[in-house]
């Protein structure tokens, strides 16, 4: 089976890897299973053996296992980057690129860079340090994987945002790091992944047992996937024989007969019972021209369903179905074969041989699943014979011409030549007519060829007599060398014109590609989509796309005056929806006359195109069926790319819109901010003769408008980036007492309740932004909070991390909606609640607390009706204590 000769492709691909660092994976089923700890582990382990290690980018969590790894390895700074009035922290790649370690430790593969980075994704990262011939070792979670991304969805409930493409793990080496669901149940009620707040949410959700199985099972699934892949590669590269049967991979050949589906069904449940992947095999060979329309249909319909149910669609030229079988086994190195035998007669076996015998006894290590399948009509059976097609009667007269000018030329030389030379001149008359129009073209020079020889040259000359029996035996091998030279002239030209249909696919695809590639405007792009697709399918076109009102609206058509029936309406509209083909020709709303075929990027439908003939029938021929697909893949392509582009440029609005706003805020706030000086001055004079009542209405009305506009100023220098740090350790009890001081009169009415332990560490932070974070918490819990009621300041120090929080009694935050309260200008408000306000307080918090490398969280309390916000400071922000962290 198959040739030993290296495969190029793999070739190149192997020698595209030299001099380019390598890649290794370590791909979990959840956070917590330990791959950050495993990829730390490793790294220590070639370190100890001398190799050059570095960790670029790591991200411990607060995990005290794993930030005891980090100590004692050499680390590349993070390189600071400015948003938004934030300071995030990423990997640098310069630097790491600068100190060209032979090993780079690079957590979270799937991570989003900072907006004003090189590379959007740490993935391109990690890409551009394996060109510099460096190493990496990483991390990805399987749910980050993007083929795997709405897979995941489906039975958790969330949708993670930032993906790894496929490519970039079948490039790679894969460790599976793997435990139990129990022991990672475990691990998060001790507090060992999450905090136990966010544990038991995440216990709830997530990390349910029947989730963490199903993501467990997809990750093994996922690397034996790229094992075999990378297995395949090698082994083609080498030019190994054998299926290397590491994983099934199963095919199943269809043809045109009935029963194909049955066979298409059959290998579903094969693949389905084996979980490996399977393709649906069609061979054309030169008979493939003879098929009726019905067959056409019946062999369209099955390659439809083949789709439908998952499997993979290729269409192989051959000259022998047998042969492009063997072929294409070998080059997949598949292990199950399922075909189909149809009944025939033992005359017909003993003259054309049996397939299924064939692939049997000429195919070992490859399992073959035979099923019986209906004979074919009568009718289906003539039109699928091998006869070759009848010779023009141009070619017949060319033959005759050719064998006429032979025997001319060899009654010159009769005289030269012996008679079996003159025998062999007439092979060229039947060589060159069966390549030039065909077998029987061929077949009639050969006999013509015959007969000249015996009337022209055999004696008695002039009669088709033989008097000598060894001219007998000449012309007899004459016309047998003829007629076997008709068969192989014809082979070669039919190989020939499969070659040639072959190149035109691909230069038709070619040059689809090349003319719409460099368009930038959708309609231009979709009217062009259309007129190509006619021109090289001779059908009508229509192309649609869902409308703002949630209709469908024709983009473009080949007929400008196309518009869409009822059935065709609602086949569009279910295409759309579901990502399925529907219309004529498919098993859903079969009764259109349009079939509908949607253009996807991922998992999103971005158009749908319709086809139909003009004069009726099957909208798309069977052996159209690939070319279609492929435009349709390119299509789709062009139209992914033309959107994110109008998204770019929607963005960019949105970010002037911002700057403009940010302007605007600065503005005012500076205009209001000069008669408020004067206010709070002459309130500061009536001390010497007003009343008590009236001064402190003045100094209260006052500095909360004070507040206001100095909220408004603080977000504009959060949105202009112009927020200057000045870090310090700062003792949280004193900035706690010195914000509950500043802010009584916002929290008037309320008991202000501290639970502050003074022996919480020191942290990194500046003390103005931590105030003005202090105060804004303080002024919403009183504003929110129910009269009467207390306001709670409380912190604790676990598990490596600190946290402080600021809790109300008051109506709490709508269930869903938490992390909305730190929107610019957004306000969360009870039905029963009429609370004043901007909706900047939160939303300036939350600025500033990243900004100083904080966190902060807002959710309902749990022992108390009302809501607690809380400020978070990683454990990197923690001034060390010298005698150990307080529990």
């Amino acid at each position: 089976m198959g040739s030993d000769r290296p495969d190029p492709d793999a070739l190149l691909r192997a020698a595209a890897q030299e001099g380019r660092g390598r890649l290794k994976i370590f791909l979990g089923a959840a956070p917590g299973v330990g791959k950050t700890y495993e990829m730390l582990s490793e790294g220590a382990a070639r370190r100890r053996d001398g190799v050059d290690v570095v960790v670029a980018v790591v991200e411990t969590h607060g995990r005290v296992e794993t930030e005891a790894l980090v100590r004692g390895q050499e680390v590349v700074p993070r390189r600071a980057v400015a948003y938004e009035g934030r300071t995030l922290h990423e990997m640098d790649l310069d630097a790491v690129l600068a100190r060209a370690p032979r090993l780079a430790l690079v957590d979270e593969l799937a991570h989003s860079n900072a907006p004003g980075s090189r590379h959007p994704k740490r993935y391109q990262d990690v890409e551009e340090l394996l060109a510099a011939g460096i190493d990496v070792y990483s991390t990805v979670n399987i749910q980050h994987v993007e083929s795997l991304n709405d897979v995941v969805a489906s039975f958790t409930r969330v949708r993670v945002r930032e993906t790894v493409p496929d490519r970039v793990l079948e490039a790679a080496e894969i460790e599976v790091v793997d435990i139990p669901p129990d022991e990672l149940i475990e691990r998060l009620k001790a507090g060992k992944v999450y905090l136990p707040q966010e544990a038991t949410r995440a216990l709830s959700h997530f990390f349910s047992k029947s989730n963490l199985s199903a993501l467990r099972e997809l990750a093994l699934r996922r690397a034996a996937q790229a094992v075999d892949a990378q297995m395949l590669d090698d082994v083609r590269a080498l030019g190994l024989g054998g299926t290397w049967a590491g994983g099934e991979r199963i095919v199943v050949a269809i043809n045109e007969l009935p029963g194909a589906d049955g066979l298409v069904r059959a290998a579903k449940r094969v693949a389905d019972g084996l979980r490996g992947p399977w393709t649906a095999l069609f061979i054309e060979t030169p008979r493939a021209a003879g098929f009726t329309p019905a067959q056409h249909q019946r062999l369209a319909a099955t390659m439809t369903l083949a789709t439908q149910l998952g499997a993979a669609v290729a269409t192989v030229p051959a000259p022998d179905v047998v042969d492009g079988i063997q072929r294409f086994l070998a080059d997949a190195r598949a292990t199950q074969l399922v075909m189909g035998k149809s009944q025939r007669s033992r005359w017909f076996e003993l003259r054309h041989g049996s397939v299924v015998d064939r692939l049997i006894r000429d195919t070992p290590g490859v399992t073959v699943h035979v099923l019986p399948v209906p004979a074919a009509p009568a009718r289906d059976a003539r039109a699928g014979r091998t006869a070759p097609p009848p010779g023009t009667t141009s070619g017949y007269a060319t033959a005759a011409a050719m064998v006429a000018g032979v025997t001319a030329a060899g009654r010159a030389l009769v005289h030269v030549i012996d008679f079996g030379n003159i025998a062999l001149l007439y092979l060229l008359p039947v060589m060159a007519a069966a390549s030039l129009f065909g077998l029987r073209c061929g077949l009639f020079a050969g006999v013509a060829s015959t007969l000249a020889y015996n009337f022209f040259f055999l004696p008695p000359v002039g009669t088709l007599s033989i008097s000598n029996p060894e001219n007998v035996i000449s012309a007899i091998v004459l016309l047998g060398v003829a007629v076997a030279t008709s068969h192989l002239a014809a082979r070669v030209r039919a190989q020939a014109d499969l070659a040639a249909a072959s190149a035109r696919t691909n230069a038709t695809l070619a040059g689809f590609l090349r003319e719409i590639s460099g368009v930038t405007d959708r309609d231009r792009a979709a009217q062009m989509i259309c007129d190509d697709v006619r021109r090289l399918l001779d059908v009508q076109v229509v192309l649609l796309t869902r409308s703002p009102a949630a209709g469908l609206d024709i983009l473009a058509a080949s007929d400008p005056g196309y518009r869409l029936e009822t059935m065709d309406s609602a086949a569009a509209g279910w295409a759309f929806d579901t990502g399925a083909t529907a219309g004529k020709g498919s098993g859903t709303l079969a009764a259109s006359e349009w079939l509908f075929v949607p253009l996807k990027a991922g998992e999103r439908v971005l158009a749908v195109l319709g086809i139909a003939r003009s004069a009726g029938g099957d909208p798309v021929r069977a052996d159209q069926l690939p070319l279609l697909a492929s435009l349709v893949d390119q299509a789709a392509l062009v139209l992914e790319r033309l959107r994110l582009a109008a998204e770019m440029r929607d963005v960019e609005e949105v970010r002037t819109r911002d700057r403009l706003r940010a302007a605007l805020l600065s503005s005012v706030s500076h205009d209001l901010r000069t008669p408020l000086t004067a206010v709070m001055a002459a309130a500061a004079q009536l001390h010497h003769g007003a009343t008590p009542e009236l001064i402190g209405t003045i100094e209260s009305e006052a500095e909360r408008l004070n507040r206001f506009v100095a909220n408004l100023l603080d977000m504009a220098r959060v949105e202009a980036g112009a927020l200057r740090l000045r870090v310090e350790p700062v003792d949280l009890s004193d900035a706690v007492t010195g914000a509950a001081h500043d802010a009584r009169r916002a929290l008037e009415g309320h008991a202000v309740r501290l639970d502050v332990p003074p022996d919480l560490p020191l942290v990194h932070a500046d003390p103005q932004l931590l105030h003005h974070c202090l105060l804004n918490l303080l002024d919403n819990a009183g504003r929110y909070g129910d009269p009467g009621s207390a306001v709670v300041i409380e912190g604790r120090h676990r598990f490596g991390e600190l946290r402080l929080a600021v809790l109300d009694e008051g109506p709490g935050l709508p269930a869903g909606r938490e992390e909305e309260v730190f929107e610019t200008f957004r306000r969360l408000e009870g039905s029963d609640r009429v609370a004043g306000g901007t909706g900047l307080g939160l939303a300036i918090v939350k600025a500033f607390a990243e900004a100083m490398g904080m966190g902060v969280t807002a959710a309902n309390r749990e022992d108390a009706r009302g809501a607690a916000f809380a400020l978070v400071v990683p454990p990197a922000l923690i001034v060390r204590q010298p005698t150990g962290e307080a529990a």
